[in-house]
Formats: structure tokens, C-alpha cells, sequence
């Protein structure tokens, strides 16, 4: 399980956005929990201390993620206590320890959802876990599908609301004035003075189905997109997965080595320095 914040500038910590994915909600044998199959996931809502993106910030025995859903009590997870090892605690392919946020958590998500479940952190200190090295070799994640960071243009999204009785919401790297899908191609680009590097066009899963505001499960936008952004119509001579594509999947050169002053901010400057000459020929 992931959440999504939204902010003005965040940090680069070690590959990744600092606090991106580092919870996951577990059923009793340890095995990830995502909206695919538990979409009230997605009314979760959390806050972190203001002072948390704050570059060099570090919490205390005082500050807490809060976690809010609807019809229960907030919940207070201290982000400076110790915490016991989760043993066999898994997320796609990958498996070890986490550390899990003890019975109150435990206690209320198994309300929530109605049946067993533990809120665990990835254990960064004795834990890696590595994107597809065909990919991005050298890369590692927390508790994302797969890759760290995603982009996407504002008139791609613009594109597909057009088409939409419905528009949808988007969290990602947004970058706007190009044009549409133009991110397909890019492969070496700068955001800020950060050098990023496009991956593998992102195929969508379930999740954008899901309406954010209500956690119902719809058709919508991946019938849509099956029209015009499906692996049949963008690779029609590569091998045919009945996949669909929307967005940029990156990974980040600087996000490799920790420090401080990594920050990337709401009007920071893209500068694309390579791209592949078509959607066909760019890896997915």
C-alpha cells in the first residue's frame, strides 16, 4: 500500500523521494495489501509533521504519521520509537523483514478492513530491494511496484481527460508546456540539477480504475486508453502483452548517493538531452 502526498518541492534520499513508500499494510502472512484487491485502501489519508519535508529534518519520540480513514479514530504512529522485526513480510517478488508499527496499528487496519492485517515499515538499515536490473541496474526501491520515480506531461493528461466523461487525477512528476505523450521518448533528461533517466514506458494496472474519492472500482480510463495507448497500437511489431501505457518510469543518478540540498520543486526547469526516435522503440 502506498499513499500519496501532495507538496511543493520534496528530497531526493537514497533512491527515492523521502518518505515515498516506506509503509505497506500486511495481511497475517505477511503477503503486501495494495487497492488491486482492497480498494478502501485508497481512502486512507495521512500527515506527516510540516516540518518532515523540511531538508535535513529528523523526528523525534514526538512526531507521528497520522493516519485517518473514514468512521475511524485517527491513528498515531510515533516515527522516532523502536520497533520489533516483521519476519516474512513480501511485496511482488521481493521478501524479508520490515518493521512492523505494533497492535494499535495492527488493531486498526484489521478494523478497517475487516480482517487480519499489520502496518509494517521497510527496514532500511539490514533491507535492499532492487528494481528489474534489465531496466535499471544499480536501482533499489522501498515498497513501490517497482521503480521510484514517475512522469508524466500535462497534455498527456489533458489528452485523456478530453476523452473522459470523467477526468482523473494524476500524482506524479507533472511537466508542463510539451507536447502531449512527448515524455515517451525521453530518455536522458534534468529536472532541476538532477540527472534523471527514463526507464521503460509505465504500464498501468488497476489502481487508476479506482475513484480516489469513494474506492469503487471502474472501467475507466484504462478502457480509454486501450484505444490508443495499448501495446497493439504503440508496438504493434513487438511482443503483444495487452498492456497499456501512460507515463514515464525514471530513475535518478544523484538519488544514488546520500546528502543533503537534493531538492526538486514545483517549477523547476526539465531539460530533455536524448530521446528514443519513437514509442515503438522505446523499452516497455
Amino acid at each position: 500500500m502506498s499513499w500519496d502526498f501532495c507538496f511543493s518541492s520534496v528530497h531526493l534520499t537514497y533512491c527515492r523521494f523521502r518518505w515515498d513508500r516506506q509503509w505497506l499494510v500486511v495481511n497475517s502472512k505477511g503477503r503486501a495489501y495494495t487497492q488491486r484487491v482492497e480498494p478502501k485502501l485508497a481512502l486512507v489519508e495521512v500527515e506527516l509533521p510540516k516540518d518532515a519535508f523540511t531538508d535535513g529534518w529528523e523526528p523525534t519520540k514526538s512526531s507521528y504519521l497520522v493516519v485517518r480513514a473514514p468512521r475511524m479514530d485517527d491513528l498515531n504512529v510515533c516515527l522516532g520509537k523502536q520497533c520489533a522485526k516483521a519476519d516474512g513480510v513480501s511485496v511482488w517478488e521481493w521478501s524479508g523483514s520490515a518493521l512492523d508499527e505494533g497492535d494499535e496499528a495492527s488493531k486498526w487496519f484489521s478494523t478497517y478492513l475487516g480482517k487480519p492485517s499489520r502496518l509494517v515499515r521497510f527496514n532500511a538499515v539490514s533491507e535492499t530491494r532492487a528494481v528489474d536490473p534489465k531496466f535499471a541496474p544499480g536501482f533499489k526501491v522501498m515498497f513501490s511496484d517497482g521503480y521510484p520515480f514517475l512522469l508524466i506531461s500535462q497534455g498527456s493528461l489533458d489528452a485523456l481527460n478530453e476523452l473522459l466523461k470523467e477526468p482523473v487525477p494524476i500524482n506524479c512528476i507533472l511537466v508542463k508546456v510539451c507536447e502531449p505523450f512527448s515524455e515517451d521518448l525521453w530518455k536522458e533528461l534534468k529536472i532541476n540539477m538532477f540527472k534523471f533517466q527514463g526507464v521503460k514506458l509505465c504500464s498501468r494496472c488497476k489502481v487508476p480504475t479506482i475513484n480516489q474519492e469513494n474506492g469503487i472500482a471502474g472501467s475507466e480510463p484504462n478502457e480509454t486508453l486501450k484505444e490508443f495507448r495499448s501495446d497493439k497500437v504503440l508496438r504493434p511489431n513487438k511482443k503483444q502483452q495487452g498492456k497499456v501505457y501512460f507515463g514515464q518510469i525514471l530513475v535518478c543518478q544523484e538519488s544514488l548517493i546520500e546528502g543533503k540540498g537534493k531538492t526538486i520543486s514545483v517549477g523547476d526547469c526539465v531539460y530533455v538531452f536524448s530521446k528514443a526516435s519513437s514509442a515503438a522503440e522505446a523499452a516497455a
